[in-house]
């Protein structure tokens, strides 16, 4: 199955180390992400090189790495698999490695945020509606 690079952008009105830790920190990442997923969180360490499973309340989800971290500048993560009922699942195999990057500006105190996502054909309408919505909580929790 073929994927396809989406990208989505947002100004934030807060410096870059506020909006990085705001994207990351378990308690705040579970609302902003809360779009996609009520109930939506991550197992793991954002450490590059690490394992890290984003996880629905459910069990389904995704196992992926930390492929690079540039802390308060460049995130990337290497999607390797899905979960379902908490265990690796063979669903989706073929469209695996994905990457899914965030690159943070920082100019005149505040902060561009661009995200970079390769997605699968059939999530990209899905995903090109919530998107923007995931950014916009984002932007509301930092700029509160």
């Amino acid at each position: 199955m073929a994927t396809k690079k989406l990208t989505f952008e947002i100004d934030i009105a807060a410096p870059a180390e506020k909006v990085w830790r705001t994207m990351l920190e378990k308690g705040t990442y579970e609302q902003w992400t809360a779009v996609f997923s009520p109930g939506s969180t991550y197992e793991g360490s954002w450490e590059e090189g690490s394992e890290i499973r984003f996880l629905g309340p459910e069990g389904g989800g995704m196992i992926a790495e930390i492929a690079e971290n540039r802390p308060q500048e460049f995130i990337s993560i290497r999607h390797l698999g899905m979960i379902e009922n908490g265990q690796p699942s063979e669903q989706g195999k073929d469209w695996f490695p994905t990457y899914e990057n965030y690159t943070f500006t920082e100019a005149d105190g505040g902060t561009h945020v661009l995200v970079e996502v390769d997605m699968a054909k059939e999530y990209e309408e899905m995903f090109t509606e919530m998107w923007p919505q995931a950014l916009k909580t984002l932007k509301e929790i930092c700029e509160a």
